[in-house]
């Protein structure tokens, strides 16, 4: 990815960094999401996160609808920080800096 941004840098790519980011984003909570297969680990992912309990009910009520819930839930709660601190770099910020 980084590589990818280098290169494009010349040109004014800041409204498709903001895009690419936010779906990359969504489509690594989709990951997370299924990687807690059961209801019980997907409670407990999301109660760790601090969601509500109404909250975590609905979310796990979505079941195997992947974009819905990780557009509309408490998957939300995974943020770009969480996500940094595991390693993933925003392409927004590399390409600002």
């Amino acid at each position: 990815m980084r590589g990818w941004i280098n290169y494009f840098r010349i040109g004014k790519m800041k409204t498709n960094m903001i895009r690419i980011d936010e779906h990359l984003r969504t489509r690594i909570r989709i990951v997370i999401w299924k990687q807690w297969k059961t209801s019980q680990k997907r409670m407990w992912g999301l109660r760790r996160l601090g969601v509500p309990e109404w909250m975590v009910r609905q979310s796990v009520g979505f079941n195997n609808h992947y974009q819905a819930v990780a557009k509309t839930t408490g998957v939300r709660k995974i943020t770009k920080e969480i996500l940094a601190k595991r390693g993933l770099i925003s392409c927004l910020d590399y390409y600002l800096n």
